[in-house]
């Protein structure tokens, strides 16, 4: 398996780590999987429970002004690159979104209540909206490493199709375990010593983006 695609599966895992960090740790609300979201947005609205439509309007916000921030970063489209070197850029910008995250998160000592609350579900929502972006840019067929429902439906069609290797499932295979190795992980960590549970999402975002400057230096 070539250098991208390993960055891809390696930027689901920190997707599903944040994910778990903030359905478990900021208020049940998510901040990567925004049809999840908006689901809760309209559970809390139908119970008439104004925190939880805060808290899910905040993390939308946040993915949209992630995704609005890296649409000026990336450009339109041109060149087909395996990586642009403007990929890298974002990611980086999301690393800092990250550590900004889990600076909050231990000034608070790992349980923020209002307004840190907010603040801390826009930084998450923000990070979760430029990896969106960055991932959409390299344009890996069937591939996304924030929701992963299309890239569960395509892997699993073309296994029922016999597909070759070849054909792209078995990094669509992977791209969905690391969602949910990802999450496990970091529920693991969020139950024992809660208190460091945002660097493994940043950590791995760090050595990514190291890792890209260096193979794809554009």
């Amino acid at each position: 398996m070539n250098v991208r695609n390993l960055l891809l599966i390696a930027l689901t895992f920190a997707s599903g780590a944040v994910d778990a960090t903030s359905y478990l740790g900021l208020g049940r609300v998510f901040t990567a999987n925004m049809t999840g979201n908006f689901v809760l947005f309209g559970l809390g609205v139908a119970r008439v429970q104004g925190l939880e439509v805060l808290r899910s309007g905040m993390a939308f916000v946040g993915y949209v002004a992630g995704v609005a921030v890296s649409a000026r970063v990336l450009g339109r489209g041109g060149a087909k690159d395996v990586w642009a070197a403007r990929v890298t850029v974002v990611l980086a910008l999301e690393t800092a979104m990250l550590g900004a995250l889990t600076a909050g998160w231990l000034a608070t000592g790992a349980a923020p209540v209002r307004p840190w609350l907010e603040v801390l579900i826009v930084c998450s929502g923000m990070a979760m909206g430029m990896q969106s972006s960055a991932a959409q840019r390299l344009a890996v067929p069937s591939v996304s490493t924030t929701y992963v429902t299309g890239t569960l439906t395509s892997a699993v069609t073309e296994l029922a199709l016999f597909g070759h290797p070849t054909s792209g499932w078995p990094l669509r295979a992977c791209v969905v375990l690391s969602l949910g190795v990802g999450a496990g992980i970091e529920a693991v960590i969020l139950l024992h010593v809660a208190l460091l549970a945002p660097f493994l999402p940043l950590l791995v975002l760090a050595a990514i983006t190291a890792t890209a400057a260096r193979r794809f230096p554009g």
